[in-house]
């Protein structure tokens, strides 16, 4: 690592905390963070090199600002590596989700979870560390799919767009025992992904590719039983209708990063596509959304059946 880091921080609402959180992903070289208990703030941290990428990251968290609704000024302090990964370690505990899951951190000793399904991943790459609302959402999502129609959530294509970390990835090819092809539009968290699937022995079940949406030939030449997009409200509603295009009949889509007042025009926009919304699940402000496509004929107007 260089020797001259600096930490850049920004103290922000959850319902800012993806769009800053993507923000500094984009310049820096590992990010996490933190959540303040008392007050329910987020603390974003990413350390970077100091003198790098400095028109680049005033880009970004302008850009998190226009979609988050939220402007902070950055804050900036010189980083030893050794106390970066310290605090990443000491607020990285284990986190259990739902009945089956459990997440933890590569530097956590003791045996792992009984009766649940433990992912692995690196402390010091907090991001998709299961704390975040959209990703708990989406693991209980997981279960309730697999519960549900275990024989459909086991059909032979499962796609994470976005993968981030991996999480969502792992945690279907593990629950499932099924190949996913997981894609995500940066090359550092497609890095990240392969590096977390080795950890967690899921190599050859994880296959990670670099792609914007479904525009990869890797991912529109599919069709898909399940799949996860754990990204953002407007690209969302935009890809509604190449998702419902490669949804196999009767398969299920699982939408997140979505605030809870951004979540009726995700709805709209997929219904609209055909799709049959099934569940919302709640996380905080956070919301997870099941659509599933109908085994033939045209779709018709919903309700979801629970939060």
């Amino acid at each position: 690592m260089p020797l001259n880091l600096e930490t850049v921080s920004v103290d922000v609402p959850e319902s800012a905390l993806e769009a800053y959180e993507a923000a500094l992903s984009s310049v820096c070289a590992t990010v996490g963070f933190f959540r303040d208990h008392k007050s329910g703030d987020w603390r974003v941290e990413g350390v970077k090199a100091v003198g790098e990428h400095e028109a680049e990251l005033v880009a970004a968290l302008a850009l998190a600002a226009g979609l988050s609704g939220v402007a902070v000024e950055a804050e900036r302090m010189p980083t030893p590596a050794e106390g970066w990964l310290a605090r990443s370690y000491a607020s990285f505990p284990e986190q259990r989700i739902g009945r089956r899951f459990a997440v933890r951190g590569t530097h956590l000793r003791g045996p792992a979870a009984v009766g649940r399904i433990t992912l692995t991943l690196d402390a010091g790459l907090a991001f998709g560390s299961g704390e975040h609302g959209s990703t708990r959402g989406c693991l209980r999502a997981l279960e309730r799919v697999a519960y549900r129609a275990p024989g459909q959530a086991r059909g032979r294509r499962i796609l994470d767009v976005g993968t981030g970390s991996g999480i969502l990835a792992m945690a279907a090819a593990r629950l499932l025992r099924r190949r996913v092809l997981a894609t995500d539009i940066e090359p550092w968290s497609v890095r990240v992904a392969e590096q977390n699937a080795r950890l967690n022995r899921l190599g050859k079940l994880v296959r990670c590719r670099l792609a914007d949406g479904w525009r990869h030939r890797a991912v529109r030449g599919g069709c898909y039983d399940l799949v996860f997009a754990n990204i953002l409200a407007r690209p969302l509603c935009l890809m509604a209708r190449p998702l419902a295009t490669h949804l196999a009949p009767g398969g299920t889509a699982i939408l997140s990063g979505l605030l809870r007042t951004q979540a009726p025009a995700v709805i709209v926009a997929h219904r609209r596509c055909g799709l049959r919304l099934e569940r919302v699940l709640d996380e905080g402000v956070w919301r997870t959304v099941i659509v599933r496509r109908r085994m033939a004929g045209p779709a018709a107007p919903s309700r979801p059946t629970g939060v």
